[in-house]
């Protein structure tokens, strides 16, 4: 089915790396809910007027905020997909995070306004007699209810997954979520039902204790979404799967030696600008070089629609010294942690010799910056005759 919406309603479906090609997507799930969502809410709230059903009342009051939710991702992906302007010359396509970080919170407050209600319900309990016919069709609606979010749940979920969207991605959960709390409204009725039958009376509110059950499970489920909303909007690293493949793309051209000091900014799910050091030969020419990595920043833009920046370093090579005195950081460096990589190693033949480098560490790393400059400091002394001015900059990464 959506697969078939796609192809009727969004022109070259296939190409979600174009911003307008996502775009459509978006607004096409949020159309999606919009309809749904307001559907639900009628029948629901026909369906506990005629049952005189408190948690069918307030099941259908979810729905209605479904469907506003539905409408702030309809405004938050036309809003994402305003080209860049003065004010904002990366995009806007983070308000796209705004949009599910605002469904966050709305699925929190369901969650808690249903664990108050449940209690009040526990707390108030009182047995009343059913309308046998209404209940029927209330647990028709019901079943209807949740079919229909179920399906509203994996067409959020495809859509996510093709464009890559956590705000349809936090949909989807919310969608989830209803299945259940409706489930758990069904399960009720039903149970409420075969203890009228058998003239069973009831001493406590079943409803109200499922219901905080579910609250509980809304509430949990919208901290975990909160929290994957919050992150990018705070800045945070970005796929190394994905990072790894344009390294390699780029260590494929004849002219690049090495790579290093990677750095992604991510302002929004497609829009990536990325800078990068590239190792290339002293001994080239260097008005070819330059041709060489301008033709590679146009070609990974191309291959990923990443907004490439290429440091070029030149490297040395040939020199025993600086060979030898990058053989040491590196055995020192495998002596001291196997992950600590260097990089822009140097020597600068003064009166008395420089060596300067820098050194990548893991945020979590063992020793400080001053302790870990010690031992190296210590040893490149101890391994060689010669007197050198150690010059060591620290670095972290900035990747996944």
């Amino acid at each position: 089915m959506v697969d078939l919406l796609r192809r009727l309603f969004i022109k070259d479906y296939n190409n979600v790396k174009n911003d307008k090609v996502r775009n459509a997507h978006g607004k096409l799930a949020a159309i999606i809910g919009i309809i749904s969502n307001l559907l639900l809410f009628i029948i629901k709230l026909i369906a506990g007027i005629l049952s005189f059903s408190i948690s069918i009342i307030a099941d259908s009051i979810n729905n209605l905020s479904d469907m506003a939710t539905s409408l702030a991702t309809l405004i938050g992906f036309h809003m994402a997909g305003r080209p860049a302007d003065k004010e904002h010359p990366y995009g806007h396509e983070r308000i796209e995070y705004i949009t599910g970080l605002i469904v966050s919170l709305i699925i929190l407050l369901i969650g808690g306004i249903l664990g108050v209600s449940s209690i009040y319900k526990i707390i108030n309990f009182t047995e009343s007699d059913i309308n046998y016919l209404y209940t029927y069709i209330s647990i028709g609606i019901l079943v209807f209810a949740i079919f229909l979010k179920v399906c509203q749940y994996l067409c959020y979920k495809k859509i996510a997954k093709i464009i890559d969207s956590i705000a349809l991605k936090a949909n989807s959960v919310d969608s989830l979520n209803d299945c259940i709390s409706t489930s758990i409204v069904l399960l009720g009725t039903v149970l409420i039902l075969i203890l009228s039958y058998n003239n069973i009376s009831l001493k406590f509110s079943i409803d109200g204790i499922l219901g905080v059950l579910v609250s509980l499970f809304i509430i949990v489920s919208g901290i975990k979404l909160v929290k994957d909303e919050i992150n990018p909007l705070i800045g945070c690293p970005v796929s190394t799967s994905f990072v790894e493949q344009i390294n390699e793309y780029i260590k494929s051209f004849d002219v690049v030696l090495g790579t290093h000091d990677i750095m992604c900014h991510m302002y929004g799910p497609t829009k990536c600008f990325m800078t990068i050091h590239v190792e290339v030969d002293s001994r080239n020419n260097v008005i070819e070089i330059h041709d060489k990595i301008d033709e590679i920043e146009q070609l990974v833009k191309e291959k990923y629609n990443v907004s490439l920046t290429i440091h070029m370093d030149p490297v040395i090579i040939g020199d025993k010294e600086l060979d030898g005195i990058k053989s040491l950081v590196s055995d020192c460096l495998k002596k001291v942690d196997s992950n600590i990589k260097y990089h822009d190693l140097r020597l600068v033949k003064k009166a008395i010799p420089t060596v300067i480098f820098d050194i990548v560490i893991p945020f979590d790393f063992k020793y400080s910056e001053d302790e870990l400059q010690k031992i190296i400091k210590k040893y490149l002394f101890d391994e060689t005759d010669t007197e050198y001015v150690i010059i060591i900059n620290f670095d972290h990464e900035y990747i996944g």
